[in-house]
């Protein structure tokens, strides 16, 4: 479990096959900022770019760790198979630790993509077109996990393209993490409230017939 709250900005600096076919997944080799592999055992989990992931293997003095991915995950975010890209991580929340963002499960629900990243005053707006299955977990004011990050969203509209939902960043956030890098037409993991995940299943579950008693 994690809370959104990125903890480093990491690197991708290796990628091997795990295998010679697609139904193979890779091994992934990521340089961690200085310090951070620290308090880190193998079996831990990190979240990559909100993808949670485990440690297979780490080098605190050269701050890199492997782990690996499957083809299904590959197949189901984006931006963890390309070497030299930038990535948000976080550690696996402590059951002492702050909950600083919201509650966050590491399972990426959906690719959505960029449509507008630019400064308004000394914050910068962020567009995100999310796929039409999510649009009825985006809400004003809710909250919303892009590539590993908490961020609160301000605005939804709806199309029949998808769900495009709007957010603000704060310099901090920007200097912090790797979404300062973010273009318009990039593509961005994507994780719903899990909150509101539940709210939908029971209000869902609650709309089917009854069976008749005798």
């Amino acid at each position: 479990m994690f809370t959104g709250i990125i903890t480093g900005v990491g690197r991708i600096v290796a990628l091997d096959a795990l295998g010679s076919s697609l139904l193979h997944g890779k091994r992934l080799t990521i340089e961690a900022p200085p310090g951070y592999l620290a308090d880190v055992g193998l079996g831990d989990s990190i979240a990559l770019n909100g993808a949670c992931m485990t440690v297979t293997s780490f080098d605190a003095q050269q701050h890199r760790f492997t782990i690996d991915i499957s083809a299904e995950s590959l197949a189901r975010t984006t931006a963890l198979d390309q070497v030299g890209h930038r990535i948000n991580l976080e550690k696996a929340l402590r059951a002492n630790d702050r909950l600083g963002g919201h509650i966050v499960s590491g399972h990426v629900d959906g690719i959505g993509r960029v449509t507008r990243f630019a400064q308004v005053g000394e914050s910068w707006e962020l567009k995100v077109m999310a796929p039409v299955e999510l649009g009825k977990y985006l809400a004003y004011k809710g909250s919303v996990t892009v590539n590993g990050v908490s961020l609160t969203v301000n605005a939804v509209a709806d199309s029949a393209a998808g769900c495009e939902f709007s957010i603000n960043l704060i310099p901090h956030t920007v200097e912090n993490t790797a979404l300062g890098e973010l273009t318009s037409g990039a593509a961005v993991n994507l994780e719903i409230d899990t909150v509101a995940r539940y709210v939908e299943r029971m209000l869902s579950a609650g709309a089917l017939p009854q069976k008749e008693t005798t």
